[in-house]
């Protein structure tokens, strides 16, 4: 997201040209600059060449799918992307979260909740003074300002949302964090009956902790309730 007047430049990746061209000027109030793309090699072409500050995909789509946008976005970008699936398809839904997606929007749907969703994403992804501090917590340091985690030293990539889960668990370490608000903290959006958005990303946040070698802390479920930054207290195998 961009300071001062300038705009904020999204790319949508969908066949639909009606609705890009809806979105197109939905969004060109609130400083929002649209650009439309109706596959996933075009929009893939556009992002290297041009990048931007969020994508909306959408999974159905010809030719190459969206979840493969998605998969090859992730290889080389951490650019937040907010998925349009079918309506009750959770299957699309919670891959896509899987491979990386910030969040999701069962089409068909109100213009004004994805502008919320999308000022929510950019909110959290441009620089404020008050998310600029410094976590350290056994081998993981943040820095809010640069984005950036490290893991023994060693840089750890993560997607925005996957950052703003990790800052709310490092602002508190050892106490339960609900999820009602990592929710509101990472998607900036209340906790919906039944989703399992978050649930999804914390595996993969944990996921991604365990392969960089964080053998001294873990991400523990409290059932019911949230989830816990703790040391990783891991039972001995064998004799005591």
């Amino acid at each position: 997201m961009q300071n001062g007047s300038e705009k904020s430049r999204l790319l949508l990746i969908d066949d639909d040209r009606e609705l890009g061209d809806m979105l197109r000027d939905f969004l060109a109030p609130d400083n929002i600059q649209l650009q439309p793309c109706v596959s996933g090699e075009e929009g893939l072409a556009e992002h290297g060449r041009l990048g931007f500050d969020l994508i909306i995909l959408d999974i159905m789509l010809p030719g190459m799918s969206g979840l493969d946008v998605l998969r090859k976005l992730r290889e080389k970008s951490s650019v937040p992307v907010i998925m349009l699936t079918a309506r009750g398809d959770d299957v699309d839904r919670i891959i896509g979260l899987e491979f990386g997606a910030d969040d999701y929007l069962a089409k068909p749907f109100n213009p004004r909740e994805l502008l919320a969703r999308i000022k929510a994403i950019l909110r959290r992804t441009h620089f404020t003074p008050e998310n600029n501090g410094e976590h350290v917590f056994g081998s993981i340091a943040m820095n809010g300002s640069a984005r950036t985690v490290f893991v023994n030293g060693n840089p750890l990539p993560l997607t925005g949302t996957e950052f703003e889960l990790l800052r709310c668990l490092l602002e508190t370490p050892g106490v339960v964090v609900s999820k009602e608000r990592l929710s509101e903290q990472a998607l900036g959006r209340r906790l919906l009956p039944y989703d399992r958005s978050i649930d999804t990303h914390i595996s993969n946040l944990r996921g991604k902790l365990e392969k960089s070698g964080s053998g001294k802390e873990s991400i523990q479920n409290q059932r019911g309730v949230g989830y816990v930054l703790t040391p990783n207290a891991r039972r001995k195998t064998g004799p005591s």
